[in-house]
């Protein structure tokens, strides 16, 4: 997705993304935008972005990449706006009749009568079409 004569690009991106770059099997951390690294647009070369938690807003996080020729002129640059998405599976964990959202027993899970945890009955039939 380089625009024609791009050799190297830089990320610059908000704080609420976490980027990773991994250049020939190298992983290096990129998200330090104020570092002016660029890396190469070499065939192995691997840039990765996530969120860590959710947005507060929709399109309240951004990764800009900008690309340059050699020499360093730059070309053009590609932006792309991102909303973190928050999920949670709440379930009444310790068998109580209660569900809880923040229950220490959601990470865990025990067998018997006086055990806890989640137990999920998944529907997967097809029952139409």
């Amino acid at each position: 997705a380089a625009p024609a004569g791009a050799v190297t690009f830089g990320v610059k991106h908000t704080e609420g993304v976490s980027v990773e770059v991994t250049c020939q099997g190298r992983e290096e951390d990129g998200s330090a935008p104020s570092s002016g690294t660029r890396w190469p647009l070499d065939e192995g070369t691997v840039l990765r972005f996530s969120m860590g938690q959710a947005s507060t807003e929709v399109n309240d996080n951004k990764v800009t990449v900008s690309f340059y020729a050699e020499g360093g002129q730059p070309i053009n640059q590609a932006g792309v706006f991102l909303t973190g998405i928050g999920m949670s599976l709440d379930v009444d964990v310790d068998r109580d009749g209660v569900v809880e959202k923040n229950n220490p027993y959601k990470a865990s899970w025990t067998w018997g009568p006086d055990g806890h945890g989640a137990i999920l009955l998944v529907n997967c039939d097809k029952e139409s079409p």
